[in-house]
């Protein structure tokens, strides 16, 4: 069994910083690309950033030059550092993961989610 566990979230002044863990447990062979997610209230999930198990990354647009994702694999979590936060940044974030439980087994779990409001 595998659960992912997304914490971090928070209220913060616009302009302000987050960051987000998405930590891992259970019975990991190793995980491989991981994405974070965003839903806002009325509005479907979007990608925000990914990273590949090689540490390469890729950013919507809305957020480039703001949030980055890195990953620590002996903790097997990764992180979503959010800067100069707009209140357009409010939502649930969630981190997805593919992950190996065995060599022959790859599969996607979601965590539960992490509110961030942004506002002052």
């Amino acid at each position: 069994q595998v659960q992912l566990v997304e914490s971090g979230g928070g209220l913060v002044q616009p302009g302000g910083s987050l960051r987000l863990s998405c930590a891992a447990s259970g019975s990991i062979f190793s995980i491989k690309n991981v994405g974070w997610y965003r839903q806002a209230p009325g509005k479907q999930r979007e990608l925000v950033a990914t990273i590949t198990s090689g540490s390469s990354t890729n950013y919507t647009d809305s957020v480039k030059g703001r949030f980055t994702i890195s990953r620590d694999n002996a903790k097997n979590t990764v992180y979503l550092q959010m800067n100069s936060l707009k209140p357009e940044d409010t939502a649930v974030y969630y981190c997805r993961a593919d992950i190996r439980t065995s060599p022959w087994t790859l599969l996607g779990y979601w965590g539960q989610g992490t509110q961030v409001t942004v506002s002052s």
